[in-house]
């Protein structure tokens, strides 16, 4: 996400303030006296909806994973370096937050909630350019390009589909209270697992 160690630095602190206030605004729920202000999804879950989006996106790194092999494209990831995992655990706190906290539609029934998830997804996924272009070595934006190919039609499916599922382990019937944790664990386990996957195949070089 970002190539500064300083950067990373400054973005996993911004999440863990993040994490700080949407906790504060848990515990303030569970002691009867809820934030009028807090943050969206700081409620109680039970456990199991905390399983189930794990292991979902879980199978969604390893679908992934399975086809870019199949595509013979693993070899073209981008390498990164270790401490780079921090930004990846961070960004399950701050984007989950944002998309699956504040970027839906969700008082105006159920067929309005699944519209704005899969149009909200979309431009989730859009918004992680890194996976369909190419930026030359001297940082010049202008000079960015389109890459369209299979592998970056492939990441683009799948970040989609994992949106769909933060949102989905947000709504779903085992989270009667739409809490933000399930899509905490899962993004988290999916950036965690996307990590684990490039450490195994060679992606993964230094420390910084």
């Amino acid at each position: 996400m970002f190539d500064s160690p300083l950067m990373i630095l400054v973005f996993c602190a911004a999440a863990l303030y993040c994490l700080k206030i949407w906790r504060e605004d848990y515990l303030s729920a569970r002691r009867g006296s809820p934030n009028p202000r807090a943050l969206p999804g700081a409620t109680g879950v039970p456990a199991i909806a905390i399983w189930v989006g794990v292991i979902g996106a879980i199978l969604l790194v390893l679908l992934e994973t399975a086809g870019e092999i199949h595509l013979g494209v693993s070899s073209q990831q981008t390498t990164i370096p270790a401490i780079a995992l921090l930004s990846m655990l961070a960004a399950g706190i701050i984007e989950e937050i944002i998309f699956r906290g504040y970027i839906i539609i969700d008082k105006r029934g159920t067929n309005m909630l699944i519209a704005s998830a899969m149009v909200f997804s979309l431009i989730f996924a859009l918004l992680h350019y890194q996976y369909y272009t190419e930026i030359p070595e001297d940082g010049n934006w202008r000079d960015m390009s389109l890459v369209i190919d299979s592998k970056s039609l492939w990441s683009l499916f799948l970040l989609y589909l994992n949106s769909l599922w933060f949102y989905t382990v947000r709504f779903f019937r085992l989270n009667p209270q739409h809490s933000l944790l399930p899509c905490f664990a899962a993004h988290i386990a999916s950036n965690f697992a996307v990590f684990m996957v490039k450490l195994a195949q060679g992606h993964v070089v230094g420390w910084w």
